[in-house]
């Protein structure tokens, strides 16, 4: 049985889902998709093109290159996709998919030559959980508004 992945956008506007193998993910530092995703680094994972559907919404594109458009919601701004023209693949913003944990690990770096210094160190980093310095009371204020992390049949809700 082939699997199957769905992702979309944050408000729900952009929805698409993915039949077949993925490609191997990695994170680009290239200054366009710094640009791009607002970001330090893009996760992309490939996915070939005959393999992928969208099922709500149609993106916007913007031509970042002579050769490759990007996607993104109208609506919400989250960017979702890299294209290059003629290429066999798109490449999916990994933070869009559904369950974005079961597309690691990351295979490889590109565009390192944008590579911002400190971002070697992320991992040295204290971390912590959003319910370290926020209250109870803070985190019921805090209740998303973004579409959840599956398909609905409508959305937004009536």
């Amino acid at each position: 049985m082939l699997e199957k992945y769905q992702g979309g956008c944050q408000c729900g506007a952009l929805r698409y889902e993915v039949t077949g193998e993925l490609g191997k993910p990695s994170i680009c530092h290239c200054r366009m998709c710094q640009k791009a995703f607002g970001s330090f680094a893009a996760p992309l994972v490939p996915v070939p093109i005959q393999n992928f559907r969208w099922t709500r919404g149609t993106p916007s594109e913007f031509r970042s290159s002579a050769i490759v458009a990007r996607g993104y919601c109208k609506d919400c701004g989250t960017p979702m996709y890299m294209l290059d023209d003629g290429g066999p693949n798109i490449e999916l913003a990994m933070g869009t998919f559904d369950q974005a944990e079961k597309l690691g690990p990351l295979d490889h770096q590109s565009g390192v030559e944008s590579r911002v210094p400190w971002c070697n160190d992320l991992d040295s980093l204290p971390s912590q959980k959003t319910t370290d310095y926020h209250t109870p009371e803070e985190m019921m204020r805090l209740k998303s508004l973004q579409h959840p992390d599956h398909d609905t049949e409508v959305w937004p809700p009536r």
